[in-house]
């Protein structure tokens, strides 16, 4: 197995209709009877970490659930059942948390190391996936990351504010919230997924936010004056100016969800 890219071992696990655990370097995809059942990532905050930051859910509900429905495999369950949560509250975080573990453990390059047969994840069934429709996901925000600013070195590497940067790239529209609380944390010391868990956010957007403070040059990594990418945008285009990240986010979970 470890001679296959870790997403051709994934959809050929989901073409036997295999149930498990698959384990990569970047990250595990759990299948049940062949469907993506929940991906968890170190690169990516997981379920609890978000729903905790946005204020849904109380710390101590949290720890309370996973201690006392976690042995049973269905914490996600018990929350609903307790009310902590609604159904599709619960569908659409997982959702999200899902497609943000899936993009970075199927990076172009990432190998599997092992499937483990029968494994389950203590959250619980909430809102499979197929696996084609994680790859394609997968495979759609690396294009926009692409597109954005094509310099995959600033998603892995420490990302610090450039010193005297203009905050308002110049002509006068300056980053959304989303982008200053990136900036606030850029310090140097600090990766995209490691803001990404301090701000209980989605990964996959923190480094979207990145791209486009680069482009910006707004933010570089320690070691970017080396190496910068020789296209050039008016700073005019390299910020959003209407649609915030995470709004586009949840539109595009909506769909999922009603075309599962």
């Amino acid at each position: 197995m470890t001679a296959s890219r870790f997403d051709t071992a994934l959809v050929e696990l989901a073409d036997d209709h295999a149930t498990g655990a698959l384990y990569g370097r970047s990250g595990v995809v759990y299948l049940c009877d062949g469907v993506v059942v929940h991906v968890e990532s170190p690169s990516a905050p997981d379920l609890g970490v978000r729903l905790i930051a946005c204020g849904r859910l109380d710390p101590e509900v949290w720890r309370r659930a996973v201690a006392e429905a976690g042995r049973d495999r269905r914490v996600g369950g018990f929350l609903v059942e307790h009310g902590c949560l609604t159904r599709g509250e619960l569908e659409l975080c997982h959702l999200g948390a899902v497609f943000d573990a899936g993009y970075f453990t199927l990076l172009p390059g990432s190998r599997p190391t092992r499937f483990l047969s029968g494994a389950s994840h203590w959250l619980g069934p909430v809102r499979p996936v197929r696996a084609e429709v994680l790859r394609r996901e997968a495979g759609r925000r690396r294009a926009l990351l692409d597109r954005v600013w094509p310099w995959p070195a600033s998603d892995e590497e420490p990302v610090v504010r450039r010193p005297g940067g203009d905050a308002h790239g110049g002509h006068g529209t300056g980053p959304t919230r989303s982008q200053r609380d990136v900036l606030e944390l850029a310090d140097g010391s600090r990766t995209p997924a490691q803001i990404a868990w301090l701000l209980g956010r989605s990964a996959f957007t923190t480094v979207l936010d990145v791209r486009r403070l680069a482009a910006a040059g707004l933010i570089e990594t320690p070691r970017q004056r080396t190496a910068v990418p020789t296209a050039q945008r008016s700073a005019q285009d390299r910020l959003p100016q209407t649609t915030a990240p995470d709004i586009s986010l949840l539109i595009r979970l909506r769909d999922a969800l009603e075309a599962l």
